[in-house]
């Protein structure tokens, strides 16, 4: 009696094993893949539409600069190549600086601060070169094209002021952007198709697993151990399981 219920008091203690087909997982998803793909389609056509109307265009533009540290009419060196190199970066920060950016709001009589105006600025630089890349983005593309041009000669400046240099050349001037560099309509329709499947295949997976009722002789001798003696079929005539009731006359 005492081994009966230490067994039965260890299979108490026993968590409850769950078992995953993935077969059954896959012709799950088979079976509901009309309205995965269905799903899918509308969420992309739902980010299409948002994109298309309340999508703000960002214009962008960029001006280059080429900055060497060459001082007073000595030859270049590769030292000074080198040496320009490394304080790319240093550079970097000078063009993005509070003093360039109030300059330039001030000089252009922008309705910005510098917080706001810094967010439109962005300063990179190729690998292994001098030339850093001013890109100013702007709902307006000619406002992007004048504020590009405008920081890079404000920087200019102050690059040589500070650092006591006497090279920085103009690279290339800012470009009237004719195309909006953002909001992309395809990529956030292929972004929305791809998250509605997703979320679909999930709702479907977790509704799935959730389900534990029995359904098959099968699911019976899988989750209660027991052995199915018959199997009453449906009538076809009777919907959703229900039986008819049938008057009996009594004579």
């Amino acid at each position: 009696m005492e081994n009966t219920k230490e067994m039965e008091k260890d299979t108490m203690q026993q968590p409850d094993e769950l078992e995953i087909d993935l077969w059954e997982i896959f012709l799950v998803l088979l079976h509901n893949l009309a309205l995965i793909i269905s799903v899918g389609i509308m969420v992309a056509l739902g980010a299409f539409l948002v994109t298309q109307l309340f999508g703000v265009p960002q214009y962008e533009s960029t001006t280059k600069i080429y900055i060497l540290n060459k001082q007073e009419n000595n030859a270049v060196t590769y030292s000074d190549i080198q040496l320009g190199t490394q304080l790319t970066k240093d550079y970097a920060e000078l063009i993005q600086s509070r003093f360039v950016l109030e300059e330039v709001v001030q000089g252009m009589g922008l309705d910005l601060s510098y917080e706001e105006i810094a967010k439109k600025v962005s300063v990179t630089t190729p690998t292994d070169t001098r030339i850093l890349a001013i890109t100013v983005t702007d709902t307006d593309p000619v406002t992007a094209m004048q504020m590009a041009n405008a920081i890079r000669e404000a920087a200019a400046v102050h690059i040589m002021n500070v650092m006591d240099i006497q090279a920085v050349n103009v690279s290339e001037t800012a470009n009237m952007p004719m195309k909006k560099a953002s909001p992309s309509v395809l990529k956030n329709t292929l972004i929305g198709g791809m998250a509605g499947i997703f979320l679909m295949i999930i709702v479907i997976l977790i509704r799935f697993l959730m389900d534990d009722t029995v359904k098959t002789p099968e699911d019976v001798e899988k989750y209660l151990q027991l052995s199915t003696l018959a199997v009453i079929p449906l009538n076809e005539g009777e919907p959703d399981g229900k039986k008819k009731k049938k008057k009996v006359k009594r004579g």
